[in-house]
């Protein structure tokens, strides 16, 4: 708004399917997205709009395991959050904590960050009975403060006044911690692209080099003031 002031932007949260489906029925022009679109979503733009979709990589994020500070767990395994988030592991002892029962938070479904959890973690997999499902990031952050034997997850940029834990890929790997670094690397076994989708004979334009429109750089520069990495060159994420 402050570099062009006579430009009229409304902005509504809700998740990323919230974003995909108003961008399918023609209630916005572009839509925000932690994860990518479907091809059937693609389609339905396509039959409603008349436009394919413009998919726009803006930057790069690490979906963040979070406990309360005060649980000293502070490194699982894929497979233990895995089986912690499906209910097979109940107690922290099982995992090196306190002889306590777990709390399950998270994101309901229309939530981007669910989808990707659900099929990068959980392996299309169900959740634990157990599971609460809480409207945004915000909310899960707020629960885990106020529970010791609370767990959850959500982007590292919101990681704060809790503990983010580091996460090994399996049982013969390191843990990596969730950090920018270690998301643009890949090391981190949960980093993903964060998108911009448009469905309009316009196409944004996202390019690195300058004058030409510099839309991932744009996005990047806004990633880091909000916890988010910047894209790398297109040679180091390009097909990845």
């Amino acid at each position: 708004m402050k570099d062009h002031p006579n430009a009229t932007i409304q902005v509504t949260g809700g998740g990323s399917g919230t974003g995909i489906a108003a961008l399918v029925n023609g209630t916005t022009q572009i839509c925000q997205s932690s994860r990518p679109m479907k091809d059937e979503e693609k389609a339905s733009v396509k039959q409603q709009r008349k436009a394919d979709v413009s998919e726009i990589p803006v930057a790069v994020d690490a979906l963040a395991v979070y406990l309360n500070k005060q649980n000293r767990v502070d490194h699982m395994t894929m497979e233990q959050v895995r089986r912690i988030f499906q209910g097979e592991i109940t107690n922290w002892k099982d995992v090196g904590g306190p002889n306590a029962n777990i709390v399950l938070y998270g994101r309901e479904n229309n939530s981007g960050t669910y989808v990707f959890f659900k099929e990068h973690v959980l392996a299309n997999g169900d959740f634990a009975e157990k599971y609460q499902p809480l409207g945004g990031t915000a909310a899960v952050i707020n629960a885990v403060v106020k529970d010791v034997n609370g767990i959850g997850y959500g982007g590292i940029g919101y990681a704060t006044d809790l503990k983010a834990i580091s996460i090994a890929k399996d049982a013969a790997s390191e843990p990596v911690a969730p950090t920018m670094e270690n998301a643009l690397s890949n090391k981190y076994p949960l980093s993903r692209f964060l998108y911009w989708y448009t469905a309009s004979a316009i196409r944004l334009k996202a390019t690195r080099k300058p004058n030409e429109g510099e839309l991932t750089n744009w996005g990047g520069k806004r990633g880091r003031e909000n916890g988010v990495c910047p894209l790398p060159p297109c040679g180091q994420y390009c097909g990845r």
